[in-house]
């Protein structure tokens, strides 16, 4: 990792499991965080915020769960985030406890709005409070980040002088926010120049930015901070996280691998380096924003820079005949650079569980045995429906049988009827999870009402559909489709997915999946869902 002495390397700290989880609809359970972390470990991050262990029980055995499965010697660096208070800390360090490399990363405002409208507390007492906690921290773990809340609309003498007592008391990180995602490029940069300049001890730290997106220049304002001396990144997975979102990791990764030699002098390096600025395998990169998209429910904008859907595809005339002359036409960076690729497996029907294993793990996937077991039956029941199966079918199987909710409702047989003169009916069996075997039907607007109407009347759990969407894995008629749901409940949200070739049959799978995880938090099923407090990050 980089020290304050060689900052030669841009550090990507990921806070998808932390400020990405407070999206609306977001929320992840423990086995969802587990299976974030774990990706996240194999793209490369540097550090991951696996959570904020004192806001729920859940966030407190996800963060510990992480810092022992994925938090070894070889792993990424595993913090978890803390208010400056005593109780916070404490707690994040009990939740670090089996991480190799723990970090406590502590907030508090500085910015006089918050002062005195949030905090309700005077500048002093901040001064104080912001050097006692980080050496409280300090006293946990040798590695403390330390971030002034609000620091985009701070008072710049009074932010320098919060940083410099933060640092003296044992901060080796200090995090610079945007929260509200106010300020332009040329302000944040001039922010963190101020700050190298103005900071005593500053050389005893990494300058870190987090930043969020709500004018939609989160990118572009940390890669001006870099160029300022920013060396910490803090971002998220398809740029989630609370209102406009955060930073986008893939961008960022992206902008500083495509502009390298544009970026070098700043780092210090010779123009023509061709050193990589960060430690990030990209050919991850494409893996983890589906991971991460199917698991949350948000789904990626077709157009969304890297990872969307249109990111390499040309519809225009002049750009597909520039490409089919020359990539560099209208290409930046190859598709394969971010793992995408048209690659088609040799696997068929007739393939052994040996060779569907080892063409997993050559994705990337490390299976239980229950797991590919599921997932085996599964590939041959595609392998009888499509004539071609590529890596992305594979990907959409393995994720459909590995991500769900515990199966406390199962969905035995789905039926409907329909046509442009007749009037959409389902009938659908369920077993409940005492075992009875359940059949109803029901008539609604189309298909894929109707089996919700009909569900319901089965499961008889109050709910509310929010969203209903559905996208394509592949080209082509057989391809599979993935269908992504949301329900509301009481002010929350559950989310559910499915993958089938049948787009009717994979919206009943995903509803079933996202009743189940209802169900299960109405019942109190452990791990479900972490049961949320009323403790709220900010950033």
């Amino acid at each position: 990792m980089n020290t304050p002495s060689n900052p030669e390397r841009i550090i990507i700290f990921d806070t998808t499991l932390r400020d990405g989880e407070q999206s609306p609809g977001a929320t992840l359970n423990v086995d969802e965080k587990l299976t974030i972390a774990r990706q996240l470990a194999r793209l490369g991050v540097d550090v991951i915020e696996a959570g904020f262990p004192f806001a729920s029980p859940g966030d407190f055995e996800a963060v510990s769960k992480i810092a022992q499965q994925v938090g070894t010697e070889d792993g990424p660096t595993i913090c978890g985030l803390a208010r400056a208070t005593k109780q916070d800390i404490e707690t994040a360090a009990k939740a670090l406890k089996a991480a190799a490399k723990p970090r406590i990363h502590t907030f508090i405002a500085t910015s006089d709005i918050h002062l005195q409208y949030k905090l309700k507390k005077t500048r002093k007492e901040v001064l104080e409070i912001a050097p006692e906690m980080v050496a409280y921290a300090k006293s946990f773990v040798n590695d403390v980040e330390f971030s002034p809340e609000d620091a985009g609309r701070s008072d710049p003498e009074f932010l320098y002088e919060v940083l410099e007592r933060a640092i003296a008391a044992g901060a080796t990180t200090i995090n610079i926010p945007d929260t509200v995602g106010y300020t332009t490029p040329q302000e944040f940069g001039a922010i963190i120049r101020g700050i190298k300049e103005n900071v005593p001890n500053i050389d005893q730290a990494i300058i870190s930015v987090h930043g969020h997106n709500d004018l939609g220049l989160a990118v572009a304002n940390f890669l001006e901070a870099v160029k300022n001396g920013a060396r910490q990144l803090e971002c998220t997975i398809n740029g989630i996280g609370e209102r406009a979102g955060n930073a986008a990791l893939e961008e960022l990764v992206m902008a500083l691998h495509v502009r390298r030699q544009y970026f070098n002098p700043f780092l210090g390096r010779p123009v023509e380096s061709e050193a990589p600025l960060t430690q990030i395998d990209t050919r991850q990169i494409y893996k983890t924003s589906r991971l991460v998209s199917n698991l949350t429910g948000m789904l990626v904008q077709p157009n969304k820079a890297i990872v969307g859907a249109n990111a390499f595809a040309h519809e225009s005339g002049i750009h597909q005949d520039g490409v089919l002359k020359h990539k560099l036409t209208y290409e930046i960076m190859d598709a394969q650079s971010i793992g995408l690729t048209d690659n088609q497996i040799v696997l068929g029907k007739h393939s052994g569980r040996n060779a569907f294993r080892t063409r997993l793990k050559e994705l990337g996937f490390d299976l239980s045995d229950q797991e590919l077991n599921r997932a085996f039956l599964r590939f041959k029941e595609m392998a009888d429906k499509k004539k071609e199966i590529t890596d992305w079918d594979l990907e959409a199987i393995v994720n459909d049988e590995t991500q769900q909710a515990p199966e406390l409702f199962k969905l035995e047989h789905v039926q409907v009827s329909c046509g442009d003169h007749a009037r959409p009916t389902a009938t659908v069996i369920l077993r409940t999870p005492d075992g009875q075997e359940l059949m109803d039907a029901a008539i609604g607007t189309g298909p894929v009402d109707a089996i919700y109407k009909a569900i319901n009347r089965v499961v008889n759990v109050p709910n509310q559909l929010i969203e209903y969407s559905v996208q394509s894995v592949t080209a082509g008629i057989d391809a599979i489709g993935e269908v992504t749901i949301r329900l509301k409940y009481d002010e929350r949200i559950y989310s559910g997915h499915a993958a089938n070739t049948d787009i009717i049959v994979a919206s009943a799978h995903a509803y079933v999946n996202a009743l189940n995880r209802l169900y299960g938090n109405l019942q109190g099923v452990k791990s479900l869902h972490p049961q949320h407090g009323e403790v709220q990050a900010v950033s």
